[in-house]
């Protein structure tokens, strides 16, 4: 199907021609959105989108298993490598295609319409619904610091087992953050403005408050007695956890645990691709999407390493490792004003996080809705509101993660976990696996349409892309060996997505929709 393939809006359900592409849209730029983002708006929608509430907490449990502060600063300099690495390889699928849809279509053009398929079935079942449902309860877990009553055992539904291991409540916490998804999700659905203003503000708010984390770790908490211990065992591992019985003490377990830990620091980086989901929305695509993608990364991945120097010249690594409930932006706050810690990080992550998931809602629903355009989602995903915005793919998006915020997982101890925290944990290496296809597709690209437009070519092709493709491999294959129980799953999640791809196949042929079409095989009006 062309994107030049006109689908009404729900205001204009008449317009079924094809409307005249405006004279500064180059063939295959044409859209049925408002483009009405900027470099500057596309830029802090990467930005917004990454960081979240990761960065003041998985230090602790990567020096758990890492040791050492060296190595901890090597994992997240890992990180930042093969972020910005997929980053600007990426770019030359984002200006080859400057659509809705992002990596859905990059899949789709490079492979076949089923691995686009799989990765939309996979990202709105769980990658992007999880991510919504928890952010929204990281939240209100920290909205609780502030009003107590906002706790994750106060109910106003006592949990109820459905199945053994698994139950449904409706404590204060998830309330909130249903109410959280409930209102970003109808502000986005009033039309691109509202969300990119709030996407503008929280991100600005977010950068600043990190940065000035950083600036007060460097100069109040910088601490001489700290640095010099620190210094002092800089690559002795000390790691307070095992992988299948194998520490970072030996040079195997330092490597594995290295490869362990990105799974905290990658999905704090994470949502670093969503800018090009939504390029029918941003003013000149082929040039602002890949420099988003490029100056978004980089400044984040500058921020993370900086925000863990901060952390490890105010605090002792073993005050790192034990930081309470993984809090070390927490603690290295309460370690420069003794008792503010909590409050001021309290109001900083629930600014980071507001930001955080206005950015994924925002971008979510255009990959259902380039999916319903190809005939493979249910058509009223595929209509435009009045506002110009895909209304009931957001409507959908938010209902799914709301709901995704109700089950709890029951442990062993009685306590109580969240299904989404499982369901993340499950599909990282599903996550990793798209991104390595994704990537594929360049080398694929090349060889299969050697003579298409490239506005953008990727920096450093072959040897950055193929860095990329051997890291996150490298990675993946560590968590299968020594996470198989968590990361197996994740295939059957995806698997789950083939019967779906052939019955909407099938639904399309009975309805006469058309089906998805590679980019080779469409005609660019």
């Amino acid at each position: 199907m062309s994107d030049s393939t006109r689908v009404p809006t729900d205001s204009s359900a008449s317009s079924a021609s094809i409307p005249s592409i405006a004279p500064h849209q180059a063939a295959g730029e044409e859209t049925d959105f408002h483009r009405g983002l900027g470099l500057f708006d596309a830029t802090m929608v990467v930005v917004g989108g990454m960081i979240g509430s990761g960065i003041f907490v998985v230090s602790a449990e990567m020096g758990q298993q890492i040791g050492s502060p060296g190595w901890l600063l090597v994992a997240w300099l890992v990180t930042g490598v093969l972020t910005v690495s997929a980053a600007l390889s990426y770019g030359e699928l984002a200006g080859m295609f400057p659509q809705a849809g992002g990596q859905y279509v990059y899949l789709r053009e490079a492979f076949s319409p089923l691995w686009g398929f799989l990765y939309g079935w996979t990202f709105l079942l769980v990658i992007q619904t999880g991510t919504i449902a928890a952010v929204g309860v990281a939240f209100a877990k920290f909205l609780g610091v502030l009003v107590p009553a906002i706790a994750e055992d106060n109910y106003l539904f006592e949990p109820v087992r459905i199945i053994d291991g698994y139950a449904l409540s409706l404590s204060w916490v998830q309330l909130v953050a249903i109410l959280m998804i409930a209102l970003l999700t109808a502000t986005n659905m009033r039309g691109l403005n509202w969300g990119k203003l709030v996407q503008n503000v929280f991100s600005v708010a977010k950068v600043g408050a990190l940065f000035a984390l950083i600036v007060l770790g460097l100069t109040r908490g910088w601490n001489a007695g700290v640095v010099e211990h620190n210094l002092a065992d800089f690559w002795t591992a000390r790691p307070t956890s095992s992988i299948s019985g194998l520490t970072a003490v030996t040079s195997f377990g330092l490597f594995v645990a290295l490869c362990i830990s990105q799974t905290g620091s990658l999905f704090s980086a994470d949502a670093w691709n969503s800018v090009a989901t939504i390029a029918g929305e941003i003013k000149q695509p082929r040039r602002n999407v890949p420099l988003a993608l490029g100056l978004g990364t980089g400044l984040v991945i500058v921020l993370y390493l900086a925000a863990n120097v901060a952390y490890l010249v105010t605090l002792p690594f073993e005050s790192i490792q034990t930081a309470p409930e993984g809090r070390v932006a927490t603690a290295a706050i309460n370690a420069m004003f003794p008792g503010q810690g909590a409050t001021v990080m309290a109001v900083a992550i629930m600014i980071s996080t507001f930001g955080c998931n206005n950015g994924l809602i925002l971008v979510g629903a255009r990959a259902a809705y380039a999916m319903a355009r190809d005939g493979l989602f249910f058509t009223p995903v595929a209509r435009l509101n009045a506002a110009r915005v895909p209304g009931w793919g957001l409507a959908l998006q938010g209902f799914w993660a709301a709901v995704l915020v109700l089950p709890r997982t029951v442990m062993p101890d009685g306590k109580y976990g969240n299904l989404y925290g499982d369901l993340l944990e499950y599909v990282i290496s599903a996550a990793l696996l798209f991104y390595i296809l994704t990537i594929l597709g360049i080398f694929r690209l090349r060889h299969t349409r050697p003579d298409a437009h490239r506005p953008y070519r990727a920096v450093g092709y072959p040897i950055v892309p193929a860095l990329y493709i051997v890291g996150a491999a490298t990675i993946m294959g560590m968590l299968f060996v020594y996470r198989c129980g968590t990361t197996a799953p994740g295939l059957i999640i995806v698997a789950t997505g083939i019967p779906m791809y052939f019955w909407w196949k099938g639904r399309a042929r009975t309805t006469g929709a058309k089906s998805p079409l590679r980019g080779d095989q469409q005609q660019v009006v």
